[in-house]
């Protein structure tokens, strides 16, 4: 079993056919072929089950992916360390992000970018739980999530970067908008519009109203704060959201109190498992992304 093996492997894994990943590692498909069914004689099981249109992992398929993912993944943090030691510093920055992007996290990449032109950065934007998931498993070097109070893996690390009040829009002709506060009690009987679950608004929303005393009445869910406010302005509900993120169409704006809720953003990287291209940026954010004032 060698890294090439693996690496093909891994293309037909995730392309779903012989094809497609042959064109992934620029080989011609009979050689992928070979070296898989080589890989198969090795361990002597089938890892995949092939037909016309598809191959399709087996159990064995299954149990090996991981460990060569991250084989393969190990390799290249290999490769990459040594050309840092020559001053070479390479490879790729692995960024995730749960939406909206802070202004500072992009100006922080621009700045990496400049001075680190010869590394690849991959940017993703996915909901808290699959990205604090994505960083421990070291897919990810580091990621800016909403915290909620929520317990971290061990290997993983935060440091809070933002800190923005929570509050709540309505429709003008809604009879919370003649109100400039409210607390959340308030909204026991109120249909309410808040993101998808595993974001970390939702977990602030639902872990406060239940020490409220009751579950928020959700009427309405969506993946991007941007839509909460367009459907809290076709009066759907009220949306409760960061302050920032309320500056958009004509809304009341309501500040939520008793309990005050705050949106927290941190960094989390994976202290056992990081790239050079990972250390150099949680470097730079020290100094760019500091934790706000207290």
């Amino acid at each position: 079993m060698d890294l090439r093996q693996l690496s093909y492997f891994v293309a037909v894994a995730e392309e779903g056919q012989f094809t497609r990943a042959s064109v992934r590692v620029s080989v011609a498909q009979p050689a992928v072929s070979a070296q898989v069914r080589r890989l198969e004689r090795e361990l002597g099981e089938a890892l995949f089950r092939r037909d016309q249109r598809a191959v399709i992992l087996t159990e064995a398929g299954e149990a090996l992916l991981p460990h060569a993912r991250a084989a393969l993944a190990a390799a290249e943090r290999g490769r990459d360390t040594i050309a840092s030691l020559r001053g070479m510093l390479r490879g790729r920055l692995r960024i995730g992000v749960s939406r909206p992007v802070d202004r500072r996290l992009a100006q922080a990449l621009g700045e990496f970018h400049r001075l680190h032109p010869a590394i690849e950065i991959l940017f993703t934007e996915q909901h808290n739980e699959p990205l604090i998931e994505a960083v421990a498993n070291g897919d990810v070097d580091a990621a800016a999530v909403g915290m909620a109070g929520q317990e971290l893996p061990r290997q993983v690390r935060a440091r809070v970067i933002a800190v923005e009040p929570l509050v709540v829009v309505a429709h003008p002709s809604h009879p919370l908008s003649r109100r400039k506060t409210i607390a959340l009690r308030g909204l026991r009987e109120q249909p309410i519009i808040t993101l998808t679950h595993g974001s970390g608004l939702r977990a602030v929303l639902e872990s406060a109203c239940g020490k409220a005393g009751f579950a928020p009445r959700v009427t309405a869910e969506a993946s991007e704060l941007g839509s909460l406010v367009e459907l809290a302005a076709e009066g759907l509900g009220v949306a409760i959201l960061p302050r920032s993120a309320a500056v958009q169409g004509d809304l009341a704006v309501l500040e939520l109190t008793r309990p005050r809720l705050k949106r927290r953003t941190a960094l989390v990287w994976n202290q056992a498992n990081s790239t050079p291209a990972g250390r150099a940026f949680l470097s730079l954010a020290d100094k760019r992304l500091p934790p706000p004032r207290r």
